[in-house]
C-alpha cells in the first residue's frame, strides 16, 4: 500500500515539474522583440532627423508629413484584443 503512495506522489511531482519547465520556457519573449522593433524604428527616425537637420525646404516638410502619416496608419491598425 507504500508504494501506491510513493507512486502517486512521485507521478504528481514529475508532472508538476514538467509543467513548470514548459511554461518558463519563453515567457516573455513577444515584449523582448517589440521593445527591439521600437528601438530601432526609433533610431532611424533619429537619424532621418539628423540627416535633415539641415535641410529646409518644401521637400522636407513634405517628408516629414509622409513619415507622421504613415506612423498614424499603422497606430490605427493596431487592435487590441
Amino acid at each position: 500500500m507504500l508504494y501506491k503512495v510513493f507512486g502517486y506522489l512521485h507521478a504528481q511531482v514529475n508532472w508538476r515539474v514538467r509543467e513548470i519547465q514548459r511554461l518558463a520556457g519563453e515567457t516573455g519573449q513577444g515584449t523582448v522583440e517589440y521593445v527591439g522593433l521600437i528601438l530601432l524604428v526609433s533610431l532611424l527616425m533619429v537619424g532621418m532627423v539628423a540627416a535633415m537637420k539641415g535641410f529646409n525646404g518644401k521637400q522636407g516638410t513634405e517628408l516629414a508629413d509622409v513619415i507622421v502619416d504613415k506612423i498614424k496608419e499603422a497606430v490605427d491598425k493596431v487592435a487590441f484584443k
